[in-house]
């Protein structure tokens, strides 16, 4: 396996090792597989009957390749899923709700979000990696809320990994700031910023194309730009299929909150590589970019609306790029050029290619505004007593606006748990949830941030004067 930046025309390639730590390829594209791997009908049947750490064994190993030796893998993703780090042997167990729709549990990890499903054998991984390396990683990433929490969970106490978490002044909920705040290992540092999460994640982008900086100062990244992330995501669409179905002729469909679109990306691989996929619908919330281009065709940025569902305050996916390669026909140079454009007008039209985004690769979507999302978490308490995110009540919104009489399973990805969004919950149902052992009193706990000015310029200085 190997792979390629979606904007090198040359196809320069590179093994899974090297993509895990390099993060941004150093052309500012994104590194995916040259193709992507295939699982035979017989290979799905034989899934069914693994647990998760083996069936991820068997998904993951395919985009690993040689990079790592197969007995190391395996002791890796037994040390990543287990009863012990999410709660339960299936580890993202499914729930039926009304009708068709169901929702996956994907956040019963330490953090309490999807980014631990990934973020989880990412620091795993790249410990591994390291250590047989004798080398040292600065990972500089940007959160709207539940990644840095994942990350530095991750993370935390690594002896040969400092994270640089930038995130944005106002937005996350006290909750998700608490979260991050009080993870006090010393190679832990928070960074708050003035200004949106775009912000936050430009300046990532900013600070990865200073060459000699980065290699300087060994900059990697964790966020969903790194592959190593993408490919554990699909493991728990495979999971997903298993759960929801009794044979390989059955289809469903995923339903995706999307903010940083890594999440629905993985969905979307996982389909590529065989899994019976009808339909990708992703919600949005009041930030409606990507709802927008899965309807137009058009790519445009916009100025973001602070909102209940902070995860989902984003107008610049960071993985869409991925899709857009693929969508363009793999054309490195037709993508670079598109990308260049967005990058100078913050428009990019691909409305030519709208028949096969929506009917031969079968995405569709839709929004969400607060009091939509408020009326769905208070019928789905009212009618099941499930209660639910802001950003999972947008998939199931937008679920109950697509099902058909089809009776295909509608999954839903549960993103987060609603302890981490209390106001939004007491406002709905009258009452705050019990929050999960451990995490009484979390704001009370001693936080930590520094607060930087939003430049690439001033977050370089920044790790110069913290981890040189």
């Amino acid at each position: 396996m190997k792979y390629i930046s979606t904007r090198d025309p040359n196809k320069a390639s590179y093994s899974f090792s090297d993509v895990l730590l390099k993060g941004l390829a150093e052309d500012g594209g994104l590194y995916v597989p040259e193709t992507y791997p295939v699982v035979s009908n017989e290979e799905l049947s034989n899934l069914r009957s693994l647990p998760y750490h083996e069936l991820a064994f068997e998904i993951i190993s395919k985009f690993v390749g040689d990079s790592i030796p197969e007995s190391d893998l395996i002791d890796l993703l037994k040390a990543t899923y287990s009863k012990d780090v999410f709660g339960s042997d299936e580890i993202t167990p499914l729930t039926h709700l009304f009708d068709s729709i169901y929702v996956q549990d994907l956040s019963s990890g330490p953090s309490l979000a999807f980014k631990d499903m990934a973020m989880q054998f990412l620091g795993h991984v790249m410990e591994y990696e390291l250590k047989r390396r004798g080398e040292s990683l600065t990972i500089l990433g940007a959160s709207s809320g539940d990644t840095v929490s994942a990350a530095e969970e991750a993370m935390r106490g690594k002896t040969q990994i400092n994270v640089v978490m930038l995130t944005p002044k106002e937005g996350m909920s006290p909750f998700q700031k608490a979260q991050a705040g009080s993870i006090l290992d010393s190679n832990i540092l928070n960074v708050s910023l003035p200004g949106p999460f775009d912000t936050c994640q430009d300046i990532v982008k900013q600070v990865n194309r200073d060459l000699e900086f980065k290699k300087n100062h060994k900059i990697g990244a964790v966020n969903s730009i790194n592959w190593g992330r993408i490919c554990a995501q699909i493991v728990y669409y495979f999971n997903g299929y298993i759960l929801a179905t009794k044979s390989n002729e059955e289809l469903i469909d995923v339903v995706v909150p999307s903010g940083n679109f890594g999440n629905v990306l993985a969905a979307y691989v996982a389909k590529q590589m065989g899994l019976p996929i009808r339909r990708f619908i992703v919600a949005t919330n009041e930030n409606k970019v990507l709802d927008t281009f899965f309807k137009t065709g058009i790519y445009k940025q916009k100025d973001v609306v602070v909102t209940s569902s902070p995860s989902m305050d984003i107008s610049k996916a960071s993985n869409i790029e991925r899709f857009f390669y693929d969508v363009v026909g793999r054309d490195a140079g037709a993508l670079a050029a598109h990308m260049k454009e967005f990058e100078t007008t913050k428009t990019l039209d691909l409305s030519q290619y709208l028949d096969k985004i929506q009917n031969d690769i079968g995405f569709m979507s839709g929004p969400s505004d607060h009091n939509e999302r408020k009326v769905v978490i208070q019928d789905t308490y009212n009618q099941t007593k499930v209660i639910v995110d802001p950003h999972t009540a947008s998939a199931i919104k937008v679920a109950k606006e697509y099902r058909d009489d089809s009776n295909v399973p509608m999954l839903c990805m549960e993103t987060a748990k609603p302890t981490k969004f209390e106001s939004a919950i007491q406002e709905a149902l009258g009452f705050v949830p019990e929050r999960p052992q451990g995490f009484d009193a979390l704001e009370e706990k001693e936080q930590r941030f520094f607060d930087v000015d939003a430049s690439d310029e001033a977050i370089k200085q920044f790790i110069k004067e913290k981890l040189s």
